[in-house]
């Protein structure tokens, strides 16, 4: 595990950037293309911003997410939505290169078979292998969770499907799962916030309780983890 600690969420923001960036181009060069799954929350949109501000070369670059609410596509709550003002629509990318989460008119359960059949296609996946992602971003929120993977929820225990229906309490979500998570080639944490301190210690810990805290979780295969982290959070 690599952790850096930032004094603030724009030197957080700007060492993402340096690091995404260094693996987008590595990963063109040598594939000729970049896969990138997105988190949503309000700890990325800087980064989007700064992302957009960039001369990449987009027809190269593709974009998936790792979780989504399941609300229109155009819904204020949408992490789709936050990314396309924050960066996809500053762009030349071209649409085929944008993978949102499906949501409405579909169910929760339709939604993610049609995501895991995308995926599928996309990797050209034979039955029983996973998407490896060259970059995936992941917040983590007080509770411990990632993506939408929250805790003592039965999404935590999904081992045979890329995608699978997250609950936040009554809320249904998509997410990608643990076992997808844990095969991207960099796997990166931005984690901002001082009531962030009680679940981040928790999920560093030498023996962390993954149910109750799943973040602890993510530990990928062969793949580089990193930890961007305000320094508030560790000033317990």
């Amino acid at each position: 595990m690599n952790q850096v600690i930032c004094p603030d969420l724009e030197t957080l923001t700007t060492q993402a950037l340096m690091l995404i960036q260094k693996r987008v181009f590595a990963s063109i060069d040598q594939q000729g293309r970049a896969t990138l799954a997105l988190a949503g929350g309000s700890t990325p949109k800087r980064l989007y911003q700064q992302i957009a501000a960039q001369s990449w070369p987009w027809h190269q670059i593709h974009v998936f997410w790792g979780d989504e609410r399941f609300v229109p596509p155009d819904h204020p709550d949408s992490n789709y939505q936050m990314t396309r003002t924050a960066w996809l629509d500053r762009v030349a990318m071209p649409g085929s290169n944008i993978h949102p989460m499906p949501t409405v008119p579909l169910t929760p359960t339709a939604a993610a078979e049609a995501y895991e059949q995308e995926l599928q296609a996309f990797f050209a996946l034979q039955p029983g292998e996973f998407p490896v992602f060259d970059v995936i971003l992941l917040g983590m929120g007080d509770d411990g969770h990632t993506a939408s993977l929250f805790p003592h929820t039965a999404a935590l225990q999904v081992c045979d499907r890329a995608v699978t229906v997250g609950q936040k309490g009554e809320e249904p979500r998509l997410t990608l799962t643990i076992p997808t998570l844990n095969f991207g080639r960099c796997v990166i944490f931005m984690v901002a916030g001082a009531n962030k301190a009680h679940a981040y210690t928790q999920v560093t810990a030498s023996q962390p309780n993954g149910e109750q805290y799943p973040a602890a979780l993510i530990r990928p295969q062969g793949g580089d983890l990193w930890w961007l982290v305000e320094s508030t959070i560790l000033e317990r």
